[in-house]
C-alpha cells in the first residue's frame, strides 16, 4: 500500500484546477451578460446617455436596467449595477430603512425625488462564472419582486 502525502499547495493547485478550467465572463462579456439576462425575461443592450452600456429588461412584468460601470477605454468594466425604480410605491424612509434592515441583499433608497428604487451591485473585476452569473440574476429576480410587494395588495 503506497501512502501519499500532499503538501498544502498541492493540495490547493488540485483543488483550484477544475475551477480555473471554467472561462470567466467580465464585463468586457456584454453579449453574454445580455444572455443571461433574457434567461429571466425581456432585455436588450443599448448604449446609455453617457455613452456606457446598459441593459434594459423586464422580470415579470418590472422594468429594471443593469448599468456597466467602471469601464476602460477597451470596454472592459469592473461592476455591474442593478437598478429598479419604483414610482408607483409611495414609500416612507422608515419603510426603506426597515427593508434594508430585514433584507440581506441588495439597498433600498428613496432618490431626491421620491421615487422608491433599490440596486444590487456585482463585481467582475476578476470575472465570475456563467453559473454565478446567473444565479446573481435569479437573486436580482427575487429582490425585485419582493420590493414590488412591499407596498401590500
Amino acid at each position: 500500500m503506497t501512502i501519499r502525502f500532499f503538501t498544502a499547495g498541492a493540495l490547493t493547485l488540485a483543488l483550484l484546477v477544475p475551477a480555473q478550467a471554467q472561462s470567466l465572463l467580465t464585463g468586457a462579456d456584454s453579449a453574454e451578460i445580455l444572455n443571461a439576462a433574457r434567461g429571466y425575461g425581456a432585455a436588450r443592450l443599448v448604449e446609455h446617455d453617457n455613452g456606457g452600456l446598459q441593459i434594459t429588461g423586464r422580470i415579470e412584468g418590472l422594468p429594471y436596467e443593469v448599468y456597466f460601470q467602471n469601464c476602460d477605454s477597451d470596454g472592459n468594466c469592473e461592476d455591474l449595477n442593478f437598478h429598479l425604480s419604483l414610482p408607483e410605491l409611495n414609500l416612507s424612509a422608515e419603510q426603506i430603512n426597515d427593508w434594508n434592515y430585514r433584507k440581506r441583499f441588495g439597498r433600498a433608497y428613496l432618490d431626491p425625488n421620491g421615487v422608491a428604487a433599490i440596486e444590487m451591485d456585482l463585481d467582475l473585476a476578476h470575472g465570475v462564472t456563467a453559473e454565478h452569473l446567473d444565479a446573481q440574476f435569479g437573486i436580482w429576480s427575487m429582490i425585485m419582486q419582493q420590493f414590488a410587494e412591499l407596498a401590500g395588495p
